[in-house]
């Protein structure tokens, strides 16, 4: 992979500008990273990502530790790097440390889009987004992506299956189905995808025959068995690489 600009060894985070700002203030979490730990001060250039795209180059005018402004000396809107939307919902496993790393993950692959599932075998019933949001917007800035993926609250699985609108909508598990194909074989270039990955326990044979009659395709991750963080890394992986 290419080397990225020097500057770009640190980015930094501001939801509220658009190309036509020109001097921002940086909230007290982004201010005491920039100044305090990164030790950044008066006249130093900064890159600001807004999360939708928003690429901005900018100088500090008061390096302070709270509320650290800069002035903006540039700004591009990047385009998003694929055609389709990515969306993985997947059930969040027992411990969250597993499901942590997954969504850093599939953050640096690249994804639009993760809904926590409520399956009937979820081991975990209760998900706090709070960290997983500020796991998302690290993991965003150390892969320099500019889009931020949408993070849902915890969907019970009948009430999302219910309302999914993507064109392709694929559902992997772990039961004997002579029908089922690799997921690599299924997708589609263009259209948007959704991907479900059921919890540690696999999805109850209920919620695949459900699935299945509102148009979901089931699909195979591979030879093996997976554990549940690992059949979501795998699956955005495989629709990165395949649609491209």
């Amino acid at each position: 992979m290419p080397l990225a600009p020097a500057i770009r060894q640190n980015m930094f985070y501001s939801p509220n500008i658009d190309i036509e700002t020109t001097v921002t203030v940086l909230s007290e979490e982004e201010s005491m990273h920039c100044v305090k730990v990164l030790r950044y001060t008066r006249g130093d250039e900064i890159e600001l990502m807004n999360g939708t795209g928003g690429l901005f180059k900018a100088v500090i005018t008061n390096p302070h530790p709270k509320h650290c402004e800069v002035r903006i000396i540039s700004a591009v809107q990047q385009p998003r790097p694929r055609d389709y939307h990515l969306h993985i919902a997947v059930a969040p496993t027992k411990n969250i440390e597993r499901m942590e790393w997954m969504v850093e993950k599939c953050t640096e692959i690249g994804i639009d889009e993760i809904t926590p599932l409520l399956c009937h075998y979820s081991e975990r019933k209760q998900l706090r987004t709070d960290r997983l949001e500020k796991i998302i917007l690290s993991a965003a800035k150390q892969s320099l992506n500019t889009y931020l993926p949408r993070l849902n609250p915890l969907t019970p699985f009948d009430e999302f299956i219910s309302n999914a609108q993507e064109e392709s909508r694929f559902i992997a598990h772990c039961y004997k189905d002579d029908k089922r194909r690799e997921l690599k074989d299924e997708l589609q270039s263009g259209k948007s995808c959704l991907i479900l990955i059921g919890p540690e326990g696999d999805f109850s044979e209920e919620e695949v025959r459900t699935a299945i009659s509102k148009g979901y395709i089931t699909v195979l991750l591979g030879s093996t068995r997976l554990r549940t963080e690992t059949a979501a890394i795998v699956a955005c992986h495989t629709a990165i690489l395949m649609k491209h």
